[in-house]
């Protein structure tokens, strides 16, 4: 069922030969089909004439003195843009033509919206029915909120997140990436590879996947969620500390902060000896985790004053002498200068023909027979629009009679 590969420089990934239709804009749908692009899928990016995807104007900041977004440059990469004036019945019949020879056809507009195009799963399927259609949306296709507006902000707040992120006295504090559109992005990159291999597998007909920013984010509470089914009490901010371990938190230093993990009971005795208080390793109220996190605030009282003698290099050293788990608190620049991070080809870098040279995180998928990598810059406005077009039979002057009419 995989179609012949269009991309000519995706010729190695696991997805080679698979095409995608990305009808997606802003975070959720295009980190999802960049991580598609980044396995070898051939993602055909459509977006609005003249605009194109509003991350586009989300700066500052740019990359030098261009105008592209280091937002939407962040995931567009191994993608090639056409514009398509959906909103024209010839562009959305130019849409069904594409999305008759794709493999999956990827969405976020609004709720109802590909329905009233004539764009939905239903109707696509009938000319291909081994399609593979992922809607994405805030709440999903069904239930009383379906129709609301939803951004990553609101998403924190409504899945859960919010009340268990932040200082227990302080404000409820949103995590600094838009996760919930990230987290949706990544379930619906598994969804449409279980449909792929399902349709492979099976009878060769395709599927639908309905994924909203809501359920991942609710999904992605686990154990803060069998914690609340536990003991019928939702839990509570307690900014870096966790609930069922202690220590394992951030503590101050006499210049920063030091984040320490001692979750197994061969790391107790040896994080003592480390700060040369090996007279709580014995200590009744501290002789195993139940009991460190019973009497947490006794804990955290004598280790706090200890902790702030010495500064973060100081700790990590003694830490990693003794082999427990320690990390400084990290800004960007120090992730990227991390050896460790460039050990594992965490930066990735590729030639843009406005911007120049385009840094940007890397992909975590490390595959050893079929890597990923950046294969080309993420892609100008239309960049590839009458490419694509000679690429599905249409003509020079097909082509350029829809720019006159405003199809793309």
């Amino acid at each position: 069922m995989v179609g012949e590969a269009r991309h000519p420089d995706t010729d190695t990934g696991p997805l080679d030969g698979v095409t995608v239709l990305d009808a997606s804009r802003v975070l959720v749908g295009p980190f999802c089909t960049m991580q598609l692009g980044d396995l070898g899928a051939d993602v055909i990016k459509i977006e609005q004439p003249d605009v194109g995807d509003q991350t586009r104007g989300w700066h500052p900041p740019t990359y030098g003195d261009s105008d592209e977004s280091a937002y939407y440059l962040s995931v567009n990469r191994n993608k090639r843009s056409m514009t398509l004036n959906l909103a024209s019945d010839d562009g959305r019949a130019l849409f069904r033509d594409l999305a008759s020879e794709a493999d999956v056809v990827v969405s976020n507009f609004r709720v109802g919206t590909m329905e009233e195009w004539g764009l939905d799963y239903a109707t696509l399927r009938e000319d291909n029915p081994g399609l593979v259609y992922c809607a994405l949306s805030g709440y999903g296709e069904w239930g009383p909120d379906k129709d609301r507006p939803a951004y990553d902000l609101i998403m924190q707040a409504e899945g859960g997140l919010m009340s268990i992120t932040g200082e227990a006295d302080g404000s409820p504090v949103r995590v600094g990436v838009a996760i919930a559109d990230i987290g949706a992005g990544m379930y619906a990159t598994q969804a449409i590879l279980a449909a792929l291999l399902e349709r492979e597998l099976g009878d060769g007909t395709g599927q639908k996947i309905d994924v909203s920013l809501l359920d991942g984010q609710v999904a992605w509470m686990s154990y803060m969620a069998s914690n609340y089914f536990a003991t019928e009490t939702p839990p509570e901010r307690m900014g870096s500390k966790h609930p069922t371990l202690a220590p394992y938190q951030a503590f101050p230093t006499a210049d920063g902060y030091v984040v320490i993990a001692v979750p197994s009971p061969n790391l107790w005795p040896k994080f003592c000896t480390a700060i040369d208080r090996e007279d709580l390793i014995d200590d009744d109220r501290f002789r195993d985790n139940a009991s460190r996190v019973e009497h947490r605030d006794e804990l955290d009282a004598l280790l706090e004053p200890t902790f702030a003698e010495f500064t973060t290099a100081e700790i990590l050293e003694t830490m990693d002498d003794h082999g427990v788990p320690a990390s400084d608190v990290k800004d960007m620049r120090d992730v990227f200068d991390n050896p460790q991070v460039s050990a594992r080809d965490m930066q990735w870098s590729v030639s843009h023909p406005t911007a120049g040279k385009v840094e940007m995180a890397g992909s975590p998928m490390h595959l050893s027979k079929t890597p990923t990598e950046v294969c080309t810059h993420p892609p100008l406005l239309g960049e590839h629009t009458e490419e694509i077009l000679f690429e599905y039979g249409y003509t020079e002057a097909d082509i350029e009679r829809l720019f006159d009419e405003g199809v793309l």
